[in-house]
């Protein structure tokens, strides 16, 4: 499902998305198709798919400021001006974790592609995150964590959170319980960061 579309970018890996509404789509996305730590795909024409989630998110409201008098109702203005335009919507920061190539092959880490504005970003069912999350050996692996930790700011630790809670449910007992000590040294992590406020 096409969620939003990239207009801009802060750095190499992390992008900016607008959420597309009413007027790009018959069925625009729900709030839950782009909620804080979704996975989106980024697809290319030569099969080459950039893969990331969605940590930040901001509300564009350009009416805010708008104090003038206004010469009729917002419901009236579909009538009387057909070609105004609700500006309102949503922006949403995606972290780029890895790509997939043409082969299939999956790599965690600074993908080398640039994006371009434009560029149509689609939700990923559990399926499709959990083979990116799945090695040759069929064993769970993370290897984008410290990209979270250096680019997601204070959202690193709730994301990385909601990624692990994402991912045990549905692996092995093996891979649930490195979940699980994983889990527990981000709450520790956080504990600490709190002490030295």
């Amino acid at each position: 499902m096409k969620i939003a579309k990239i207009v801009s970018s802060n750095s190499h890996i992390d992008y900016v998305g607008r959420v597309i509404d009413s007027l790009d789509a018959a069925e625009p996305p729900t709030a839950e198709d782009y909620g804080f730590g979704q996975f989106v795909a980024l697809k290319f024409a030569d099969e080459t798919e950039m893969v990331g989630v969605i940590y930040n998110s901001i509300l564009v409201n350009p009416d805010y400021s708008n104090f003038g008098p206004r010469l009729s109702p917002k419901p009236d203005l579909q009538n009387f001006s057909p070609d105004y335009l609700n500006e309102q919507g949503f922006l949403i920061g995606i972290l780029l974790l890895g790509a997939k190539d043409t082969k299939g092959e999956i790599m965690h880490g600074v993908p080398r592609r640039v994006i371009p504005a434009g560029q149509e970003v689609f939700k990923i069912e559990t399926d499709e995150i959990n083979k990116f999350h799945t090695d040759a050996n069929d064993c769970l692996q993370i290897h984008y964590y410290s990209q979270v930790v250096a680019h997601a700011g204070l959202f690193a630790v709730p994301l990385l959170e909601s990624i692990i809670e994402q991912l045990s449910l549905d692996c092995s007992d093996s891979d649930k319980q490195r979940l699980g000590v994983l889990k527990q040294t981000l709450a520790w992590q956080r504990t600490l960061g709190g002490m030295r406020l």
